[in-house]
């Protein structure tokens, strides 16, 4: 099984949605299908993954947490747990990808790895690349002592993950 095999069943299992495009074309009109079936102001980060899908004018909101829907562009992500890695980065501060309740991820195909050994050998010096590394396994779910599974409370309740296929990468 594929990297991209393996990262896409197991966030599929744990309710993220993945969708591998094709085409910039087919990555563009997925994300903004979403955007029109869910309504609301969205926010795009400024930074190339993203830019290169040349979405249309975006509705947004002055204010952050008025967001509906932010898309971000994940620096990596782990096949084996089916979880994105997000620098923090000018462009792309923190609550872009945890504030809004939809969280679209623009991931390119080839920064999906098997798992964080891979991920710890790529990038050694990480603290010197960002003030953060952000790892999103899922939709955000959390349970009280009685194990009641509640999702979206504390951060998306949706993940997507848009996959540029390694054919498209360089548009």
């Amino acid at each position: 099984m594929s990297n991209t095999e393996r990262f896409s069943a197991e966030l599929t299992a744990i309710g993220g949605h993945v969708f591998i495009a094709p085409d910039v074309t087919q990555a563009r009109e997925y994300i903004e299908k979403l955007m029109l079936e869910r309504g609301g102001p969205a926010r795009a980060a400024a930074r190339p993954a993203v830019a290169r899908l040349d979405l249309s004018p975006i509705t947004t909101a002055e204010k952050l947490s008025d967001v509906r829907i932010g898309i971000t562009q994940a620096d990596y992500a782990l096949a084996d747990t089916g979880t994105l890695v997000v620098f923090s980065e000018a462009g792309e501060g923190r609550t872009l990808s945890l504030l809004p309740p939809v969280h679209v991820a623009v991931l390119e195909e080839s920064q999906i790895l098997e798992g964080l050994d891979e991920l710890m050998e790529r990038e050694p010096a990480f603290p010197e690349r960002s003030s953060a590394m952000i790892f999103i396994t899922g939709p955000s779910r959390t349970a009280d002592i009685e194990r009641t599974l509640t999702v979206g409370v504390h951060g998306p309740g949706e993940l997507h993950v848009v996959v540029l296929s390694a054919t498209i990468r360089d548009k």
